[in-house]
C-alpha cells in the first residue's frame, strides 16, 4: 500500500508499507496516546515499536492495549529497533530530550513548542544539527487540507499580492487554571499554532508583534497571570500585515478560520461542521454544529502529518516543519507576552 498525498502544500513522497519507520513513543499522556494509535491504525509506512512514560504503569498499560512493549526513555534511545522518536512528554523536558535523541542517532519529532526560553530552544536546534539528524515541529494545522488550500493560492498567486491574512482560533473550553500557570501563556500555548501558520501563509518572517488581551471567560485565568481573550496583530517584512484573533472559549466549538487578502481576491479556510447533512424548511435551516474535540476537527491533519514525517525520515529532503519554524514562533510569543504586559508593539529585534 502506499501514499501519494499534495493536500498538505507540499509533496509528501510514496510511502510503501515495507519497511516502516519504526517509532518510539516518549510520553504517553492525552497527546502521546493520541499520536500512538494514529501511528498503529491509521498512517501506513510507521509502526509503534516501544512506548515510554516518566509513570512507567501507564506507559504499560497504553503499550499493552497497542500490542507492544514499553521500556524506559533511555532504553527507547538506545535501542536498535528504534528509528524514530516522538517527543509528547510536558514541555519543561523537551530540550533534553532532543539533545539526548541527537546523540543518539534518532529521528525526532517534537510536539510544539520545543521550549519557553529561547536559548534552551537553540541548544536543542544546536544539538539537532551536530548530530545531522531528521527532525520535525509537530505544527499539524499546516496539513489541515483547507489551510493547506490557502497556503498554495498563495503561492500560486491566486490572492494577487498579498496584503493581509486573518485568523480566527478559538477553543470550545478554557483549559483549567493549574494548566494554565505552567503553559507559558496564551501566546506561547495557544497561539503558538497561529503564529507558525502566519509564517507558513505569508511566506515572510514576522518583524514587529503588537497584542492586546483581557480576562472575560474565567476569572481564575486572570488570577494565574494570563488572559482568555486576545488580539495579535504582526508585521511582516514584506508589509503584509496578519491579525489574529483568540478565544478559550466558543461555546459552539472548535472555530478555526484563515483568510488571506490581496490585490487579486482572498483565499479562505473555513469550519467543517461534524457532517455534510442538513435541513431545510420553509422557515428555517438546520446544519450540523461543529467539532468540541480536538481530533475531530484535525484528524486529518494529524494522519497528513505523520504521513510527511514518515517520507521525510525515508527519503531525506527539507524538513516538513524546519529547524526554524520551531524557532521563529517561540520568539513571537514571546514578543507578543511582553507587549501585552508592556502595552506597546514589541519588534522580534527585541527579543533576540
Amino acid at each position: 500500500m502506499s501514499i501519494n498525498t499534495r493536500d498538505a502544500g507540499f509533496a509528501v513522497a510514496e510511502v510503501e508499507s515495507s519497511p516502516p519507520v519504526r517509532m518510539g513513543i516518549l510520553g504517553t499522556g492525552r497527546i502521546g496516546r493520541m499520536h500512538a494509535g494514529l501511528l498503529a491504525r491509521e498512517v501506513p509506512g510507521t509502526a509503534i515499536a516501544v512506548v515510554s512514560d516518566v509513570n512507567a504503569s501507564v506507559a504499560a498499560h497504553v503499550g499493552e492495549g497497542l500490542g507492544v512493549p514499553s521500556a524506559s526513555i533511555e532504553s527507547v534511545l538506545g535501542s536498535s529497533d528504534v528509528d524514530a522518536v516522538a517527543i509528547c512528554t510536558s514541555t519543561d523536558t523537551h530540550v533534553d530530550l532532543i539533545v539526548a535523541a541527537a546523540q543518539a542517532g534518532k529521528a525526532i519529532f517534537c510536539e510544539k513548542p520545543i521550549s519557553l526560553d529561547i536559548a534552551q530552544v537553540d541548544r536543542a536546534l544546536a544539538a539537532v544539527e551536530q548530530a545531522g539528524v531528521p527532525f520535525m515541529v509537530g505544527f499539524n494545522r499546516r496539513f489541515d487540507p483547507g489551510h493547506a488550500s490557502v497556503y498554495e493560492a498563495v503561492r500560486r498567486g491566486d490572492v494577487g499580492d498579498l496584503h493581509t491574512v486573518h485568523i480566527t482560533s478559538r477553543d470550545p473550553a478554557p483549559p483549567p487554571p493549574e494548566y494554565v500557570a505552567v503553559s507559558g501563556g496564551i501566546f506561547l500555548d495557544m497561539t503558538i499554532h497561529d503564529f507558525d501558520m502566519a509564517r507558513h501563509v505569508v511566506g515572510s518572517e514576522v518583524v514587529e508583534v503588537f497584542a492586546r488581551g483581557a480576562v472575560r471567560i474565567d476569572p481564575r485565568i486572570g488570577e494565574a497571570g494570563d488572559v482568555d481573550t486576545a488580539v495579535t496583530i504582526l508585521t511582516h517584512a514584506d508589509g503584509t500585515l496578519t491579525t489574529i484573533e483568540n478565544s478559550r472559549q466558543a461555546v459552539y466549538g472548535f472555530d478555526q478560520r484563515i483568510e488571506a487578502f490581496g490585490s487579486a481576491g482572498a483565499a479562505v479556510s473555513g469550519n467543517p461542521a461534524r457532517h455534510a447533512g442538513y435541513v431545510i424548511g420553509t422557515e428555517h435551516t438546520r446544519s450540523q454544529p461543529l467539532p468540541h474535540f480536538f481530533l475531530d476537527r484535525y484528524l486529518e491533519s494529524y494522519r497528513l502529518e505523520w504521513a510527511a514525517f514518515a517520507a521525510y525520515v525515508r527519503g531525506g529532503g527539507p524538513s516538513p516543519v524546519d529547524i526554524e519554524s520551531g524557532r521563529a514562533p517561540v520568539l513571537i510569543g514571546i514578543a507578543a507576552t511582553r507587549s501585552l504586559r508592556e502595552g506597546r508593539p514589541v519588534t522580534i529585534a527585541e527579543v533576540l
